[in-house]
This record gives structure tokens, sequence and C-alpha cells, in this order.
């Protein structure tokens, strides 16, 4: 028996992870996969960790019902949660379903946290230099994304749409180069098993999903009050750009500095873009070496969890 009275699936555990990009419907499978499977959903999305910040970056809480749902919500909004805290995070969490008996689903879109998470990676914490920061803190984002193009192994390629982060992914590299036998140990990892599914959307279909989605969290939702509302709360501007997409564009509106259709416009290719980054990424880890079975986004619900169970078998 599960801790929830529930009887165990009789398929042996192991972990199922669901990838695909913005609006494909990740959330929604997830949960089915995880009711299906008496399991418990890891999240693997780099800005659904902040509260307060649940229209952008599309939480959907009420999908998850009864499912119980770990690394949403657990980081202050203005915080800059990283890499080296998801993994740490996201692994006690695994640990902790699968000692209840349960069995993790990790559902997300930002795929470096899924990879580094998949190929069991560990990497030590990366302290600020300040000193680095400041030199440079006068680049453009385009020479910063040179420099950072110019280490051999780079261990964030993708979500580097701003400044700060592009800085942040610099001084990580820069440090593994310092301190090469900490860096050790992001060399050698431990791979976790997983089914892999991805959530396979045409991009024509994507794109429609996509628009139709950012016009009803404008138009239904009110995403901008949530942005303002952040503000108010004494969050500063600059902290709410640098997470991107939504916030980037919402906040500069909010504080001035663009119109209202300059922030939707350059938001919608803000987001179509991000969708095909998505998607670069999980392509590049199919090359990489992992086997990820894609479903069709429209799939009927009990076929797709047919699937699911004769890939777990």
């Amino acid at each position: 028996m599960s801790s929830t009275g529930r009887p165990k699936h009789p398929m042996a555990a192991k972990i199922i992870t669901v990838v695909g990009p913005t609006a494909s419907g990740k959330t929604r499978r997830g949960v089915a996969i995880a009711r299906h499977f008496d399991g418990e959903i890891v999240s693997a999305d780099s800005r659904q960790v902040y509260t307060g910040m649940d229209i952008g970056t599309g939480k959907d809480i009420a999908d998850y019902g009864n499912i119980p749902h770990h690394l949403i919500d657990i980081a202050p909004a203005g915080y800059k949660y990283n890499l080296f805290q998801y993994l740490r995070d996201a692994r006690a969490a695994i640990a902790d379903i699968e000692a209840r008996g349960r069995r993790p689903i990790i559902v997300g879109g930002t795929g470096m946290y899924v990879e580094s998470l998949l190929k069991g990676i560990a990497m030590p914490e990366v302290p600020a230099n300040e000193k680095l920061r400041k030199e440079l803190s006068e680049l453009s984002l385009a020479e910063l994304t040179d420099i950072l193009s110019q280490f051999k192994s780079l261990h964030n390629t993708t979500d580097v749409d701003t400044p700060q982060r592009a800085i942040r992914a610099i001084e990580i590299e820069r440090y593994y180069i310092e301190h090469p036998y900490e860096a050790v140990m992001v060399r050698n990892p431990v791979p976790v098993d997983s089914i892999i599914i991805g959530i396979d959307i045409p991009r024509d279909e994507r794109r429609r999903l996509i628009s139709e989605r950012l016009r009803r969290r404008f138009e239904q939702e009110d995403m901008l009050a949530e942005v303002k509302k952040l503000l108010a709360s004494g969050i500063p501007a600059e902290n709410l750009i640098y997470y991107g997409l939504e916030y980037k564009f919402i906040t500069l509106h909010a504080i001035g500095r663009i119109s209202a259709k300059e922030m939707f416009d350059s938001l919608e290719i803000a987001i179509h873009q991000f969708a095909k980054r998505q998607m670069t990424w999980f392509r590049g880890m199919e090359r990489r070496g992992f086997t990820i079975h894609w479903l069709p986004w429209d799939m009927p619900d009990t076929e797709f969890l047919q699937a699911v169970e004769n890939l777990c078998i």
C-alpha cells in the first residue's frame, strides 16, 4: 500500500520525466501520470520556484488537485535561485518521495535543470565574484554571450537572455577553471534512471496556443497586476527584469520604458523564441544520448497513459 492508502501501481518503481515546450500541456500530463502511477510532481521549472510569480510562470496550481507537488513556491520573488540549489532540492524531494513508496514525476521545460538532474551532475556552490561582475557590468548581452561561448564546456547555454544571467554563467565557468578539483564533481555524474516522455506539438499549433494563452493572461488573469503587485511589495525592477520573458517586458512597461503594444508584441516574440530554444535543448539531449519518447500533445488521455505504462514495463 502507498502512503495514501491506495494500492501501489504494480510496475517496478521508476522515475518518469515529462518535458516539452511552453504551452504544450506538460503540467496536465504530468498530473495525469502522477495520479495513475501513485506519484508526486517534482517541478523542473526555473521560475516556478518563486512565490507570487504565478500567472507569468504558468504554475496552474489548480491543475494539481490533490497531487502533491515539490519545488514550487520555495523561494521569495526577487531571489536568484540557481542550478546548484535546484539539484540539491530536487534530489532531496526525490529521495523523500521514494522513501514513502511513491513515484517521482519530474515535470518541466527548463532543459538545463532536467538534463543536469538526470545526468546526476553534482555541482559545488559557486560564490559571487564581485570583482568579475564589475568588470563585466558594462558589456552588452551580445559581448557577454561571445565570452560565454569561448568556454569549452558550458553548463548553461539557454535561459541566458539578460546580461545578469550571462554574467552569472561566466562567473560559474570561471570558477570551475580556477577550482578544477571541485569541478571534477561536474564531470563524474551518476545518471538517474528515468523514462522521458516528450510532449510533441507541431510548431504552428504551439505558436497558436502560446499567443492565445498570452492574451488570456492579460485579458482574464491580469498578469500586469501581478507584476505591479510585486513591484509595490518592494522588489526592485531590475530583479524582475532578471527573470526574463513576462517579468522582463511587463516590468519595462510598468516603469514606463515601453508602451503596452511594445510590451505585448515583444513578449509574444520572446516567448515564441523561448519555446524554440526549449525544443533545441531537448533535441540536443537526444543527440547527447537521452531517449525521449515523444507522444502527441492532443493524444486522448487513456491512450496517453497506456503509452506511458507500456514504456515503463
